[in-house]
């Protein structure tokens, strides 16, 4: 039985360190350039196996260096990556990711092989959605993919996550078989057409998908912290206060560890009051560091950092 399985991308990041994000047509000398590994999917798997928990990843890979380096990545964090698939026409998928002296980011994603996540590749794993109690899903690999998986999922009584980025309209049966769906700002006002600015317009982006069929809908806020939405409840959790360096993979380790928590309790407003509050935890340290896989903490660190409550 695992923990949480991940459905979604697994790409190679490129990293390029700038003074400040250049504007159109400008070109701006870089300070530093790496390649780390990244992908939605695969930093949120990394970000729940990090924290303890058992993570099973479901991709596609191309067949280059740049998967074989992503696959022996996660196999360091004891994900299991036996039904990876391995696509023979397309290449490992490519981030290009520019961050400036403040922690900002943009970023562009060639998706190449994660493309080749369809209908028949997700037919085929039946079994590994009934033998997870968590099922995490992303955007950067087909929706149709997730929607199957999430009627899978559903028929089996697990429990179903879901985060829409990069930003997309939700197809309002996806939403109704997600029992969390974790968008940030910029995804809220896309989906829902309500910026959330301020707690009142916070609280009716979160109303308008519990009214499409989500159970829970829990809103990053970047600095703020987070929103948590129900038929019945509303709260904002504060974020932690630190210097960021990086930006990349705080909205994926947040998922990671939400999941993490929640995969060891039953699902209620409570345990996912608790959830999040953990989660901004590991954000917090996230952005502390650079790239997105090598930013993601241990639990061991969490405790040390903020305690073991």
């Amino acid at each position: 039985m695992f923990d949480i399985c991940v459905l979604g991308s697994l790409n190679m990041d490129l990293v390029i360190n700038v003074e400040r994000i250049p504007s159109i047509g400008e070109t701006i000398l870089a300070k530093d350039f790496k390649k780390f590994p990244g992908g939605k999917g695969a930093n949120q798997a990394v970000a729940s196996a990090r924290l303890g928990s058992n993570v099973v990843m479901l991709g596609c890979i191309g067949k280059d260096d740049n998967g074989c380096i992503l696959i022996d990545n996660l196999k360091r964090d004891n994900i299991n990556t036996r039904y990876i698939k391995v696509e023979e026409k397309m290449p490992t998928g490519i981030a290009l990711i520019t961050v400036d002296s403040k922690g900002n980011n943009i970023i562009s994603v060639y998706p190449g092989a994660n493309m080749a996540v369809d209908l028949s590749y997700v037919e085929g794993l039946k079994e590994v959605f009934k033998n997870s109690k968590i099922i995490i899903s992303q955007f950067e690999t087909p929706v149709d993919a997730t929607l199957k998986a999430f009627e899978f999922a559903k028929k089996e009584g697990k429990t179903t996550i879901l985060n829409p980025a990069p930003a997309k309209k939700i197809d309002k049966d996806l939403i109704s078989l997600s029992d969390i769906i974790i968008p940030n700002e910029t995804e809220t006002e896309l989906i829902t057409g309500i910026n959330p600015k301020d707690e009142k317009d916070i609280k009716r982006a979160g109303e308008f998908l519990i009214k499409q069929g989500a159970k829970y809908v829990v809103i990053t806020l970047g600095e703020r912290g987070a929103a948590i939405i129900s038929k019945e409840n509303f709260v904002l959790v504060n974020a932690y206060k630190v210097d960021a360096v990086d930006t990349t993979a705080a909205g994926d380790s947040f998922i990671g560890a939400m999941a993490s928590y929640l995969s060891k309790k039953d699902l209620n407003f409570n345990t996912l009051y608790g959830a999040v509050k953990f989660a901004n935890k590991v954000s917090a340290i996230t952005v502390t560091k650079i790239g997105a896989q090598s930013s993601l903490p241990y639990l061991k660190e969490v405790f040390e950092r903020f305690g073991e409550e």
